[in-house]
């Protein structure tokens, strides 16, 4: 199982780096940063390897952090003492809660972030650290020794040569790099991204260690310069006037932190289906040039039209990506048409009739691990110490990846310090959401994050990450001083204000029975408790505390469902099972199985082909041995 060593593969680097480290990241997008920040904080030495440091944090696509589902995910990255949120406040340019209008349980946070700012303010963080190293250079191979997994062989940028960099734990955030590939109309260009050149031994490697290999696309929409639209005559849509910071560790007082802007909304109309439909023979997705699936909830503008075709229209919002440049991000049209066809679409939209193409949209084939090979911790099951996180597991957007890259992160710094791997429950988090969804679920797309995945998402709003996870970064060792102060001040704000709504009357009325009522919001709250209470409550309290209150009978019974299926949901399988021996069970179960090795029967039974008579069977198996 282990690579052959090279004479110089035990070289020491000339740049005074040590080559030992307790984990060591390859890949510094959003799960690479995440992972080396978590660990970081548990307290080990990190090194990240990344083919260009100037390149770390870049947002590829949309510079946008949060929304439906991954909004949520972004401040449970923040609960656990992560970048994400962070840096989004201190680079966001709009801040838009969506869904307002609908229950507690489906709203989330949203910003435009300067795409330029975000990637400097991620370098920043990572160079303060002095737990992080940072090593330019390209992995050729995992590195083995007496048969164990020791690091990696990277080729340095600066010298050309290989190296071994040592580590008892290493994370792969390999994003859309492994084996990239770019698309644009019939123009193939290897890459993962425009301008830089894909990764091409870690995909070798992993396939010579036995792992099995998938392979997913992703898209973006072209760049417009802002001053050639009809800016002015579109319609608008402004950010929120009391926008909410991702972070707990962002003054509120302070915040936004930068100027604000404003977007621009257009749409297709039939003219551009029209010339889509008449160019999708040159589509490398419907040409064969494309054989790998991409995001079925986030579709390029040529598969709208054709699985859509009685729409004649499309939304198309016009996002500024920076203050610092005129780049507006299409968001809606995402494509890989031939470069004149995209000129044809753009320009047959609304306000875009003299619309310059900056950058043209373009599609990306990458390699991915299909994550059955991993737990919930992402470790993987074939190679202890070796943790995949991101892209690589087959996940779509900025978020997933950091969610994976902060557990990928803590549970890599424990393994190297000899201690027991976290991971979360699907009750706990829409991390816990995710993970469990990749190790129970092939993905055939790139997976992307929806409140309706979460089946207690009513416990898992954002208003209430921290009360959910910060307790548990603290427990993990990840959650700062600084973090845990706030974090206790917001638990005795919140224990006062629960007090003073479970005391108070309104008009004879129980406060709390008041606060049930659907009409009664956050300014009704403020408004009673100023005269009740003539103390300074802050937003995020007065949200979660009230939402609480409404939906406190529904809570309950969450709570009360959740525990009486806890026995099963958390009893481990234990591994000495071996499932073609389990008297009964079908074969179709036996095969899927086998095939992911489930960690607990929850898992189990979420297992495409198991039902519940083969739960039963297994566990009286498992009761023998």
């Amino acid at each position: 199982m282990s690579p052959g060593q090279g004479p110089s593969e035990n070289r020491t680097p000339e740049n005074g780096r040590p080559d030992r480290f307790d984990v060591l990241v390859v890949g510094g997008g959003h799960a690479g940063i995440e992972a080396a920040w978590s660990a970081a904080n548990a307290g080990v030495r990190v090194a990240i390897v990344t083919l260009d440091a100037s390149k770390i944090g870049v947002m590829s696509c949309n510079p946008a952090i949060g929304g439906l589902a991954k909004g949520q995910m972004v401040r449970e990255i923040d609960a656990l003492g992560g970048l994400m949120g962070r840096i989004t406040d201190a680079t966001g340019i709009m801040f838009k809660a969506l869904n307002t209008s609908k229950g507690a349980a489906v709203r989330g946070p949203r910003a435009q972030c300067d795409k330029h700012a975000y990637a400097e303010e991620a370098q920043r963080l990572i160079r303060a650290r002095p737990e992080i190293a940072v090593i330019e250079g390209g992995v050729e191979r995992l590195l083995f020794e007496d048969g164990a997994l020791a690091g990696a062989i990277v080729r340095e940028r600066r010298v050309g040569e290989q190296v071994a960099v040592r580590a008892r734990a290493v994370v792969l955030t390999t994003g859309t790099f492994m084996r990239g590939l770019m698309h644009t109309g019939e123009d193939r260009t290897p890459g993962g991204r425009v301008g830089e050149a894909p990764a091409t031994g870690i995909s070798a490697s992993l396939r010579e260690l036995g792992f099995e290999m998938g392979r997913l696309k992703t898209g973006t929409p072209p760049r417009l310069r802002r001053s050639t639209i009809d800016w002015d005559a579109l319609e608008p849509q402004r950010g929120d006037e009391r926008p909410a910071p991702f972070s707990d560790m962002t003054e509120p007082s302070r915040f936004p932190l930068i100027g604000q802007v404003e977007c621009r909304i257009t749409r297709t109309n039939e003219r551009v289906h029209g010339a889509i439909r008449a160019n999708l023979h040159r589509a490398p997705m419907f040409s064969g040039q494309i054989e790998s699936r991409g995001p079925r909830y986030c579709p390029s503008i040529e598969d709208k039209v054709v699985r859509f075709a009685d729409k004649d229209s499309h939304q198309v919002f016009l996002e500024p990506e920076s203050h610092r440049d005129d780049s507006i991000y299409c968001n809606g049209i995402a494509t890989s048409l031939p470069r004149d066809v995209q000129e044809t679409i753009v320009r047959g939209m609304a306000g875009c009739e003299r619309a310059e193409i900056l950058l043209h949209g373009y599609a990306v084939e990458y390699d991915m691990v299909p994550p059955h090979q991993i737990d919930a911790t992402t470790m993987t099951k074939r190679i202890e110490g070796l943790f995949l996180a991101g892209q690589i597991n087959g996940t779509s957007g900025y978020e997933e990846a950091g969610a994976q890259g902060v557990i990928a992160g803590v549970n890599a710094a424990r393994f190297a310090l000899g201690e027991c791997l976290v991971t979360l429950g699907r009750d706990q988090a829409y991390i816990g959401v995710l993970l469990d969804d990749l190790v129970t679920k092939t993905p055939t797309e790139p997976y992307r994050m929806f409140t309706s995945r979460a089946e207690h998402r009513l416990l898992l709003r954002a208003d209430n990450a921290p009360d959910r996870l910060t307790p548990l970064a603290r427990e993990w060792g990840i959650c700062d001083d600084a973090r845990w102060s706030r974090f206790e001040s917001r638990r005795e704000e919140r224990a006062a204000l629960e007090e003073t709504i479970q005391r108070a009357h309104l008009e004879g009325v129980p406060l709390a029975r008041v606060c049930k009522r659907q009409e009664f919001g956050v300014d009704d709250l403020r408004g009673v408790l100023a005269r009740l209470a003539p103390r300074v409550w802050s937003e995020e309290t007065l949200v979660s505390a009230l939402t609480d209150q409404k939906y406190e009978g529904y809570l309950r019974r969450q709570r009360a469902e959740i525990k009486r299926q806890e026995s099963m949901e958390r009893r481990r399988i234990p591994e000495h099972v071996a499932y073609e021996s389990v008297d009964g069970l079908r074969n179709e179960a036996r095969q899927a199985l086998a095939r992911f090795r489930p960690s607990t029967f929850g898992q189990a039974g979420r297992l495409e082909g198991v039902t519940p008579a083969d739960l039963t069977l297994l566990l009286i198996a498992s009761r023998r041995r």
